[in-house]
């Protein structure tokens, strides 16, 4: 895995920046999850740490901090993680969306605007595989990246002050879902019928920074068997670890 130059630098009085370079890129993005295994396992207990698509947010619960001796340490520790080979469990994620106009109340305006047909953008929107580069904004969200260049599409010029939960957008060169009820400014083009971020369990959001997704088109008639089955804890995600 190849090395990158880092920055590290005081966040306010008891957090760090940790910066790479600006790029939106797998190998980037490995290498900051790489990272932060190796930190983890220094048993950081009063550390939370943010990922985001090139840098992270390293923040001590505890209050401030010596950024001297921090700014060591995290060093040392990523010096010491490209030495070892570390092997992460990652997950492509299959997500049911509902395509229905009903929920995709922005397809017809982004088809005019992109210049393709609504099923062109559906069939192009569950034909790829998108990685999950940050999760945040609200619990849940997710930030996918490698979304097609041609469903690339502005955000709209005015936010919603309501979007529904678990409604699918475009927005730039991204996709993602929204957790539950917002505002939002994204292009809606569907809708997913089970829950993201669940604040009840112990694990609230199934999936991690790191992991894919892929969306898979399902009928109105599925979209409200599916809800059901979320709402009840019984539906399940079906997902295929990547680096077995």
């Amino acid at each position: 895995m190849k090395s990158y130059p880092i920055s590290i630098k005081p966040f306010g009085q008891s957090a760090v920046l940790v910066e790479w370079p600006i790029k939106v890129e797998d190998d980037i993005l490995q290498d900051i999850l790489n990272f932060i295994d190796a930190f983890q396992r220094l048993n950081m207990e009063d550390w939370e740490i943010s990922a985001a698509y090139n840098s992270l947010t390293i923040v001590n619960n505890q209050g401030q901090i010596d950024f001297i001796k921090i700014k060591k340490l995290i060093a040392d520790c990523y010096l010491e993680q490209k030495a070892k080979k570390i092997k992460r469990k990652e997950y492509l994620w299959r997500i049911p969306v509902c395509y229905d106009k009903a929920f995709g109340i922005d397809l017809d305006d982004a088809s005019r605007r992109l210049g393709l047909s609504v099923e062109e953008i559906i069939q192009m929107h569950t034909s790829f595989e998108y990685r999950v580069y940050g999760i945040g904004f609200l619990p849940g969200f997710m930030y996918l990246g490698g979304l097609p260049k041609a469903l690339e599409i502005p955000r709209r010029k005015e936010p919603r002050l309501r979007v529904a939960k678990g409604s699918v957008g475009l927005a730039a060169k991204q996709t993602g879902i929204y957790p539950q009820n917002s505002p939002g400014g994204w292009n809606i083009i569907g809708r997913c019928p089970i829950p993201i971020f669940n604040p009840n369990l112990e694990k609230p959001c199934f999936v991690n920074v790191g992991d894919k997704i892929m969306f898979h088109k399902i009928s109105k008639a599925e979209y409200d068997l599916h809800k059901i089955e979320g709402e009840v804890g019984i539906y399940k995600p079906e997902n295929v670890q990547l680096n077995a």
